[in-house]
């Protein structure tokens, strides 16, 4: 708590000339344990509530059953290749292949946006970067596109479409 301290009596008079009258000062201490107290109190609260970042995750349904088979019509799939050159292929049902880049995916997503019945196949190559298959997937997430399959790019398939 703040106190305040009074004078003290001076114990002699010093002889001068004259009338002296004595400076009365009067000494203040104030305790500051209070207020440090809070300070550590506030200090504690932010620290402890105070998140500093999310983690982010990806949540992915795995499919019960690996020897389950679910037949799906061609004309309802959307096939999308991914080569490590930034280069994509899609294709819907049996329409030819189309070339795009990785980048450009979002605007062939957004032609399908909200179609619950489409399937989408992505084939990623082993030597693409991981980015590219993130990205998909969040194009795919902002397109309403909630049924797809991942998977590796055979070297069947790559001879595909790199003729292409």
């Amino acid at each position: 708590m703040g106190a305040v301290d009074t004078p003290q009596p001076r114990a002699g008079k010093k002889k001068g000339h004259g009338f002296h009258r004595p400076k009365r000062r009067v000494g203040v201490r104030i305790d500051m344990t209070p207020m440090v107290d809070v300070a550590f109190l506030l200090l504690i609260f932010f620290m402890v509530t105070t998140v500093f970042r999310t983690p982010q995750a990806l949540e992915i349904n795995l499919p019960p059953d690996e020897n389950k088979k679910v037949e799906v019509a061609q004309s309802k799939v959307l096939s999308v290749r991914v080569l490590p050159d930034e280069r994509a292929y899609w294709k819907r049902g049996t329409d030819p292949w189309a070339r795009t880049a990785v980048g450009q995916l979002a605007t062939v997503f957004r032609s399908f946006r909200g179609n619950k019945d489409l399937v989408v196949v992505i084939k990623i190559d082993r030597d693409a970067k991981f980015n590219n298959m993130v990205n998909i997937i969040d194009e795919l997430d902002l397109a309403s596109l909630t049924r797809f399959s991942l998977g590796t790019l055979t070297p069947d398939e790559k001879k595909e479409v790199e003729t292409l």
